[in-house]
């Protein structure tokens, strides 16, 4: 008797259902990619228990008649596909009909659903039960247009997945984030989530994601990024048909925002990618996201950044992974190089440079940033969470909610000291001196007699991209820091990074001069420089011998370990030499097996430049500093030296009014 069968129904569920039912997030997930494709305008998603208890997910969508109600809950059944064809271009979240049959075999699971002319006209609408699934009850009920989808007891009828779940917060704070990053990616739709405690996001419609990210974190975080929006013109493809031709299709739309360089963390988590306003993992774009941020950030530290990617249909695969968290892009290569540039062209041009007081306090973070309630502070501060109306933030829940006979009652002022003025009473009855007004944010206000504290004029604005130009050298600090006057405050500049940017910068743009046939910049010593190797080193050479050569090295084995040689790039000391062959060397032997030339070769680039920079604790004359910043202010990324950290840091004249107490 053979040993192979045909799974029972039963089974064959429960396994699609841990496929498509990870955690009660995923539930959230699938039901509001089914409102979203119904059409709903409005998405009210109710939680209790972390969502294994109970969560209901109530849209104002199409809705359903009781035969498409029943065949919903049938394995395979969508109304989403007709054909093949339509495999290659999917233009819903939703598409496999294995979300509603794959709950409801876990939970015990409701359906009540009503067409919007069945609602108008008074007809009924339609309630299906079902309990680990099998259908317990279908009846007609009043209902209003569009569906509602309760699931209770989550994996009650499997304890063993049920067991895995985490505890009610850490799964409410899964829901709360997926339903916060929908909510980015449809701004144009109205969220409500609560628990039976309290409302934790209740989002009105807004016309742009700008203003859905605002309203979510506050204009705070927006602050604090780069938001870049870009239309790429498809790349004609080799030997690709005339019909699918670049002029032919929809350019691939890149738009979102992108953390500046001071804020970073310790993890790709705060990472968010939407294709066609899907929320998707892939590698491919994360990878080009690090590689925007290419000697921006130190090593082993990521950005914060929202990607919505706007592209054809038929140019993305969604149908790769159940969850449909995966996609498969067609021409991944030019994707991959469209997002990067697009993301380093925007920090390109804002040029964002770190405040004085927020980058002392800056840490990379493990915490995700686009999740409600952080915030997005890179900084250690107390985060307020938005509550609900009629909601204490002290508190963290209702008035109404607190036991009868307990009042609040305000907190004493405490008394302020006052100190009189002894100017004499001529003084004070001289009528006030109008003087001109001065540029609205260099102004520094008079505080009056008795300096009192006068309100903040408005919130300090970033810096003009072009303000580095401006700069004024003031001195230097132990030698090593410059002082400069600019605009809009005080600014300091650390003399080794800037001119190891400024460098870096310089040699890049020889190598690419090389590539092209161009001249090598190097200096050749008087005599030859003997460096024995140890083997790893000797390895490294033979690795990185084309890169030494294109960087100005000119070196050959010199007996068995040794090297002679005879030149070297640029502007590097004779004495420091060997010690800059062997850090390069060391290169290929730190590095993990896999990585790309580019990165060798910024590597090396970037190594170079550190040692011919200016060093600290070097007195520099005001006309080396002059030069230097005016050096700086002409480089494409000013705000980090290439090993990602700072370079300026700006002490705003907002800042410098508060610490005197000239302003509030």
């Amino acid at each position: 008797m053979g040993i192979i069968r045909v799974l029972s129904d039963q089974i064959a569920n429960k396994i699609a259902a841990g496929e498509v039912v990870e955690r009660p997030a995923a539930v959230v997930k699938e039901l509001m990619e089914n409102a979203l494709d119904a059409g709903a305008r409005e998405i009210r998603i109710e939680v209790a228990g972390g969502g294994a208890q109970r969560l209901r997910v109530t849209d104002d969508g199409c809705g359903m008649v009781r035969d498409d109600a029943l065949l919903a809950l049938e394995r395979h059944a969508t109304s989403k596909l007709r054909d093949v064809d339509a495999l290659s271009a999917i233009a819903t979240l939703g598409f496999r009909g294995e979300a509603l049959p794959s709950i409801a075999a876990v939970s015990r699971f409701r359906l009540e659903t009503a067409t919007a002319t069945a609602a108008a006209e008074g007809g009924a609408g339609t309630r299906i039960e079902v309990a680990a699934g099998k259908i317990a009850k279908v009846e007609e009920a009043g209902l209003p247009g569009g569906t509602s989808v309760t699931v209770a007891d989550l994996f009650f009828n499997i304890p063993a997945r049920k067991k895995f779940l985490k505890s009610e917060a850490t799964e409410l704070g899964h829901i709360t984030t997926l339903v916060t990053h929908y909510a980015l990616a449809y701004p144009e739709i109205r969220f409500h989530l609560e628990t039976p405690q309290r409302a934790l996001l209740s989002l009105a419609p807004v016309a742009s994601h700008a203003e859905r990210l605002r309203q979510i974190f506050g204009p705070e975080l927006v602050t604090q990024c780069v938001e870049f929006s870009e239309t790429v013109n498809w790349a004609p493809e080799l030997g690709g048909a005339p019909e699918r031709d670049a002029a032919d299709a929809p350019g691939l739309g890149l738009f979102g925002f992108a953390s500046r360089p001071e804020l970073q963390k310790l993890n790709r988590n705060s990472i968010f990618i939407f294709a066609n306003r899907r929320l998707v993992r892939d590698r491919l774009l994360q990878h080009a996201i690090s590689a925007a941020y290419t000697n921006m950030l130190p090593n082993n530290t990521y950005p914060a950044v929202l990607l919505f990617l706007d592209l054809p249909f038929a140019e993305v695969d969604v149908n790769v992974h159940p969850s449909k968290t995966e996609v498969r892009f067609r021409r991944q290569t030019f994707v991959h190089d469209a997002v990067r540039d697009a993301i380093r062209g925007a920090l390109g041009v804002a040029r964002p440079v770190p405040g004085f007081l927020r980058e002392r306090q800056t840490r990379p973070s493990a915490a995700p940033t686009w999740s409600a309630g952080s915030g997005g502070r890179p900084w250690s501060e107390p985060v307020a969470v938005p509550f609900s109306p009629g909601v204490e933030a002290d508190l963290g829940i209702s008035i109404a909610d607190l036991p009868s006979g307990f009042n609040l009652t305000a907190a004493p002022v405490p008394p302020s000291e006052r100190r009189l003025p002894l100017e004499s009473l001529e003084s004070l009855e001289q009528p006030p001196v109008h003087r001109a007004a001065g540029p609205p944010v260099a102004w520094v206000p008079e505080t009056g007699a008795g300096c009192g504290l006068r309100e903040g004029q408005a919130l300090a604005l970033p810096p003009a991209a072009d303000e580095l130009a401006q700069l004024r050298p003031l001195g230097q600090i132990h030698d090593s820091f410059i002082v400069a006057a600019g605009p809009t405050g005080l600014w300091l500049i650390d003399q080794h990074c800037a001119h190891e940017r400024v460098l870096f910068e310089q040699l890049s743009a020889q190598r690419r001069a090389v590539e092209r046939g161009g001249p090598r910049e190097s200096q050749r010593l008087l005599m030859p420089l003997i460096v024995e190797l140890e083997p790893g080193r000797w390895q490294g050479f033979a690795e990185l011998a084309p890169e030494l050569e294109a960087a100005g090295f000119e070196a050959e084995p010199f007996g068995r370990t040794s090297l002679a040689v005879k030149a070297a790039p640029a502007g590097i000391a004779a004495e420091q030499v060997e010690r800059l062959l062997r850090e390069i060397l060391e290169i290929a032997v730190a590095e993990e097996r896999g990585v790309t030339a580019e990165r060798v070769r910024t590597r090396v680039t970037a190594t170079i430049a550190c040692h011919a920079a200016v060093k600290v604790n070097m007195r520099l004359e005001p006309e080396k500093m002059t030069w230097l910043l005016a050096r700086l202010a002409q480089a494409d990324y000013p705000m980090t030296c290439p090993h990602g950290r700072p370079v300026l840091l700006r002490y705003s004249l907002d800042e410098i009014q508060r610490a005197f107490k000239r302003i509030k």
